[in-house]
């Protein structure tokens, strides 16, 4: 047993043994009186409290709603504590409590106006009320009608949600590819080609990323990758030469993406492209390596690359040594005294 655990186990234990004295000496009904009293000083303190926020804040409406729900939680207080008017008492644990069943009920569905709650989702679809229909169709797990209500309320992306929900995938792709080119926001094509690969239109998914890279760059290697999987090698290519193109600009600024320059140029079959690639990228690592000899294992990719077989190994044996080393080390201060 954690010490939480213990520390929580000892609290019920001291709060039992309390309540228990307070019975064997004072009798049952003292112990009712004190819970009261204490329960009701409690909510009057935390309701005067957002009372005062409300005030503070010049929220008028609030502060009239909340200050007679205090004066009561206050009155209740006191005669729990003077043990009279237990009539009274009763009355006001009973509106409390309706209250708060009242309050939960209420935000389970804050859309809906008290009247709504009572009206079936066809009877508020015939009204015209499509916002609390979709609600009522949601929560009645009917996602379909409830995309429906969305449609024609013009919220495309409530009505994407809820095709999803009814595990209608390419229909909500296909609104995704409308709010990009209403939002012009990628994001939403981001969105479309991951629903058309959960409907299983994988040419669609991959015309919904080319043009997500078109503006995101980086994936310009996925969409070479999933043409690739659907066998047109045609836009494969276009793919991968755009990601070229990308990843050169990249490795001009920050030197380890020539690594991934070199395998593409590989990959399009521009060998001398390829091998001043690698060729660079061995220079920063050799460079990265000064100050972090992890690198020796990218140092001897390099080589690899290149072709040099024996200085790879020599690298690799560089790299290997100091993992060693680091593994040594943390075996030893790993290794605190009894």
């Amino acid at each position: 047993m954690d010490r939480l655990k213990i520390y929580i186990a000892a609290f019920i234990a001291i709060i039992l043994g309390i309540a228990g004295l307070i019975v064997w000496k004072w009798g049952f009904w003292m112990l009712v009186r004190i819970i009261l009293g204490l329960g009701f000083l409690f909510l009057t303190l935390m309701l005067a409290f957002f009372l005062a926020l409300t005030l503070y804040a010049e929220s008028w409406k609030y502060a009239a709603m909340l200050l007679p729900i205090t004066a009561v939680s206050a009155y209740a207080t006191y005669l729990s504590i003077t043990w009279q008017r237990l009539k009274i008492v009763g009355a006001v644990i009973a509106f409390f409590v309706a209250a708060v069943a009242f309050g939960i009920w209420y935000i389970s569905e804050p859309d809906l106006s008290i009247a709504d709650r009572f009206r079936s989702a066809e009877k508020l679809e015939r009204m015209g009320r499509y916002k609390q229909a979709a609600r009522k169709y949601e929560k009645a797990g009917n996602y379909l009608k409830a995309a429906e209500m969305y449609l024609k309320l013009g919220w495309l992306e409530s009505a994407a949600w809820a095709y999803e929900k009814a595990g209608q995938y390419a229909k909500a792709a296909e609104l995704y590819e409308q709010l990009y080119e209403k939002e012009k926001d990628t994001y939403y094509l981001k969105e479309a080609h991951e629903y058309w690969k959960k409907a299983g239109n994988m040419e669609r998914a991959a015309k919904a990323l080319e043009r997500y890279a078109e503006e995101e760059p980086w994936f310009w290697e996925d969409v070479a990758k999933l043409y690739e999987e659907l066998g047109n090698e045609e836009r494969a290519r276009g793919a991968w030469e755009k990601a070229l193109e990308y990843y050169m600009k990249e490795a001009k600024e920050e030197g380890v993406f020539w690594e991934d320059v070199g395998n593409i140029a590989r990959k399009l079959g521009r060998e001398e492209l390829a091998r001043e690639a690698y060729q660079k990228f061995l220079e920063y690592c050799l460079k990265e390596v000064e100050e972090d000899p992890m690198w020796w294992k990218h140092v001897a990719e390099a080589y690899e690359y290149l072709g040099e077989k024996e200085k790879a190994e020599d690298a690799r044996k560089k790299y290997e040594e100091y993992r060693e080393k680091i593994m040594k080390a943390n075996e030893e201060t790993s290794k605190f005294p009894k």
